[in-house]
């Protein structure tokens, strides 16, 4: 999914590299650096959560998921705010556009369609993650995976990972364009 809306980024960026430079302009990049942050620190409390359950420190384990999840909803609390102020000064796709200050410019719908696609489909994975974090915490608290088995917690850790680095490249994509 985000292979082909990455591929489609790239092929409209370079035919309207304006667009995109105007578009980027419009975002917050301190609260984009923030969600960054925030996901790396997520991706370290996830990689102990694993080392804990893997070494039987099931207290710790619980501590490491439920910060992670934490993380998570930060993420979506930010995203949050983003995506209200986006809509406040009418930066959405097509043609919901209603911002005055870039309706010259052709195509700047394009960016935000770009913009609430990408995070959109970012935010469902990160929704999704944090569940299965809660469904591996549940385990890990009821003593079904431990340094005996370990294997859902480890492949719910891959999916979290996975989300962050799709993170690391929207970013800059769409935060730092410009």
């Amino acid at each position: 999914m985000f292979g082909g809306l990455f591929v489609g980024y790239l092929i409209y960026h370079s035919i309207h590299p304006e667009v995109f430079h105007k578009g980027s302009e419009m975002l917050n990049v301190s609260l984009g650096a923030f969600n960054t942050v925030v996901l790396l620190f997520s991706s370290l409390t996830m990689a102990l959560a694993i080392s804990y359950v893997q070494s039987g420190k099931r207290n710790a384990a619980t501590w490491m998921m439920a910060i992670t999840v934490a993380c998570a909803l930060t993420f979506m609390v930010v995203k949050y705010f983003e995506y209200s102020h986006k809509i406040h000064d009418g930066l959405l796709p097509g043609h919901f556009f209603t911002n005055p200050e870039l309706a010259n410019v052709e195509y700047a719908s394009m960016f935000f369609g770009f913009y609430f696609v990408m995070t959109g489909l970012h935010g469902v994975h990160v929704v999704a993650g944090a569940g299965m974090i809660v469904w591996v915490m549940i385990k890990n608290i009821r003593g079904n995976v431990g340094p005996e088995y370990y294997t859902p917690v480890e492949g719910v850790g891959l999916f979290w990972h996975v989300v962050d680095l799709v993170w690391i490249y929207l970013f800059p994509l769409l935060y730092l364009v410009g």
